[in-house]
């Protein structure tokens, strides 16, 4: 498969500690968090068990991927919403920001909803790739740019249910 690039133990700590900013800066409010499918899932689930708060929870996908390593750089909506986020405290749950082009386009088309407050949560982060710049108000891991897979992240549908973050190697079965 591939070295492991952050181990399950580094995985569970960290976003607990995501979790506890996110109930600390939303004390006291009904915040709503919008996991971008498919790979945000693992990541959301357990973000919402670390937070010490009443929240609500929905789902979105969007696709720039498709089976390749590489993002095609075209973002496209392929299920949205099923809440209305108007005048909500609403918070983007994102397995990865590397372009920032996926998330560029999430924040601009939630502002049209006019939500109340508008954050990101990102597990993790490959600056190195950054095209478009974009905020990020809670952020996991800065990774080097290397495609990884497990906790979420895939190749070609495989690899998610691995419990560690590995750096996918050159001519793993895809």
């Amino acid at each position: 498969m591939g070295r492991v690039l952050i181990p399950r133990e580094e995985i569970a700590a960290r976003t607990s500690e995501l979790g506890r900013a996110i109930g600390h800066d939303l004390a006291g409010r009904n915040p709503l968090l919008v996991g971008v499918l498919k790979g945000a899932v693992l990541f959301m689930a357990d973000l919402i068990r670390a937070i010490p708060a009443s929240i609500a929870m929905d789902f979105m996908a969007v696709s720039s991927y498709g089976a390749r390593a590489r993002s095609s750089g075209a973002v496209r909506l392929t299920a949205d919403l099923s809440v209305s986020i108007e005048g909500r405290d609403v918070i983007i749950v994102e397995d990865i920001v590397d372009s920032g082009r996926t998330l560029d386009y999430l924040r601009r088309n939630f502002a049209t909803r006019r939500p109340k407050s508008l954050a990101v949560c990102v597990l993790l982060d490959k600056i190195g790739r950054r095209e478009v710049d974009v905020k990020l108000d809670y952020v996991g891991f800065v990774i080097p740019d290397r495609f990884v897979v497990g906790y979420g992240f895939d190749l070609g549908g495989l690899y998610r249910g691995l419990p560690d973050i590995h750096v996918l190697e050159p001519g793993a079965p895809a």
